[in-house]
């Protein structure tokens, strides 16, 4: 059905779409490639929430070329008026004649719309081409748009012999640098970082994204201003987190959970409280992902000690594990990877299903989806 220069045109859209990777939350990354004649005339990335589509920066490029020509896009066209006009509009005025999309767009403002709104207007449609790679572009916002919880990732890092802290609580540094960087990265593509006071307390962390960390390639792409801090959201029922806290150092948002009233007056601007409502039958982890849900967040990157991520892992709420293992052993006495107090028989052991594994600098990266 589709050729194999047909599969060159959607890479190098999807190529560009993940130029927005760090820069589009809550809005998925897409990329969009015109061709006519064989010749590429237009191509473009959608780089930020509230500023021009994939599409549009195509056709921009494109102009009065765009007559008669092939659009292939990362995802369906939107059909709705957002921050933006519709893409599908926009192809449709501009006169291109086929549009190629690697996916439907789950969001039910679109799903499906968008294609029927160009086949109204007399333009071909087809879907599916590389569709598997356009959806691991955006695991989190197409999770969110299908089942309104965000994706989860789960990050650990421990020792050969599973251990994530000496018995004092001591765990600077069980990874190396280049794995740590690596880490940075995931958080500046996630929407947000979620903690617990308990990991802010034991070790006040920032939890933002550390620029200088990053590797040099991407420093070089990205102006520091335009790389957008995720949102820092702590889980803190018992309100001892305090202005004082290195979260408050660092000028990007902070969520503070808890299920009663809290006072922010002695806190600065960009940290705001969110009250959870818990309801009749339900444990407070399903309903804070239901609420960051609700508030566009895709993606969710977890780093906490072992009682946290047993929670998650308990409540089947952890889409990814992503484990960072380095080759050191911390003996019997260091602290666990997490803990799981209802789990009695071997038989009833989470099973997790191994998706990849890669050597960074001395260290091993592990990801493992839950079966």
């Amino acid at each position: 059905m589709f050729s194999q220069q047909d599969q060159e045109l959607m890479q190098l859209a999807l190529d560009l779409a993940k130029r927005g990777r760090f820069t589009t939350s809550p809005n998925p990354s897409v990329g969009c490639v015109l061709v006519k004649n064989g010749q590429i005339i237009g191509q473009g990335f959608h780089f930020k929430a509230g500023e021009p589509h994939a599409e549009v920066m195509a056709l921009r490029q494109a102009g009065e070329q765009a007559k008669h020509a092939t659009a292939y896009v990362t995802l369906e066209p939107c059909s709705h008026y957002g921050r933006t006009p519709p893409c599908a509009k926009g192809l449709i005025e501009a006169g291109v004649s086929k549009v190629i999309a690697a996916m439907l767009d789950p969001n039910p403002q679109v799903a499906g719309r968008g294609l029927q709104m160009l086949q109204d207007a007399g333009i071909e449609t087809s879907v599916g081409l590389l569709q598997e790679k356009a959806e691991n572009l955006n695991k989190g916002f197409l999770y969110r748009m299908r089942t309104g919880l965000p994706f989860v990732q789960l990050k650990l890092a421990i020792s050969l012999d599973g251990r994530t802290a000496m018995a004092s609580g001591e765990s600077k540094w069980i990874t190396g640098e280049l794995a740590r960087s690596d880490v940075q990265q995931a958080r500046a593509k996630a929407s947000a970082v979620l903690s617990t006071s308990a990991t802010v307390i034991a070790d006040d962390p920032s939890l933002n994204v550390r620029w200088q960390q990053l590797p040099a390639k991407i420093k070089q792409e990205y102006a520091i201003e335009d790389l957008r801090q995720p949102i820092r959201i702590i889980v803190d029922f018992q309100h001892k987190i305090l202005p004082s806290h290195q979260l408050f150092r660092t000028n990007s948002p902070v969520w503070l959970v808890s299920d009663k009233v809290r006072d922010l007056s002695n806190y600065p601007d960009f940290c705001q409280h969110i009250q959870l409502k818990i309801a009749e039958n339900q444990t407070a982890l399903p309903a804070l992902m239901q609420e960051l849900a609700n508030r566009q967040i895709n993606s969710l990157w977890v780093e906490c000690g072992a009682t946290f991520a047993g929670a998650l892992i308990e409540q089947n709420l952890v889409n990814e594990l992503i484990v960072y293992i380095a080759p050191k052993l911390l003996g019997d006495q260091a602290r666990g990877l997490c803990k799981l107090p209802h789990l009695h028989q071997l038989a009833d052991a989470p099973q997790w299903r191994l998706q990849s594994v890669e050597q960074i600098g001395s260290d091993l990266k592990t990801i493992y989806h839950r079966t």
